[in-house]
């Protein structure tokens, strides 16, 4: 995988936010094992101490889990991943929101528009 950082935002959080969206796709699949901290880091181009960061992170988020000796696997928890799920398509729905606002579009209109559009490729 090709990592892309972006200026004026941390690494960490960067590799936080893709590794989460890999592992909502289901890229990483539930159970699956993750690479040492040391390979991620070479293959992300960064410090192995940031990618330490962003997998602690992770582990406190509960995205992953550490099993002693055996590295580090995706969560198993659907509940964990039902709620990621939610919270991702929620931030992408006000993202979404947000760019028709600043189009102009009121509420009545941004509704009925998301309705024609879902009847249209549902």
């Amino acid at each position: 995988m090709e990592w892309n950082f972006k200026n004026g935002i941390p690494i960490y959080t960067q590799i936080i936010d893709e590794m989460t969206m890999q592992i909502a796709s289901g890229e990483y699949s539930p159970g699956e094992k993750l690479s040492s901290v040391r390979d991620l880091a070479t293959d992300a181009g960064v410090n192995p101490n940031t990618m330490q960061r962003a997998l602690a992170e992770m582990e406190r988020r509960g995205l992953v889990y550490s099993e002693r000796t055996s590295g580090r696997f995706v969560t198993k928890d659907e509940n964990v991943l039902a709620k990621l799920h939610e919270e991702l398509a929620k931030k992408y729905f006000e993202e979404f929101n947000e760019k028709l606002r600043k189009l102009g579009m009121d509420s009545e209109t941004v509704r009925s528009s998301v309705k024609r559009w879902l009847d249209e490729i549902v």
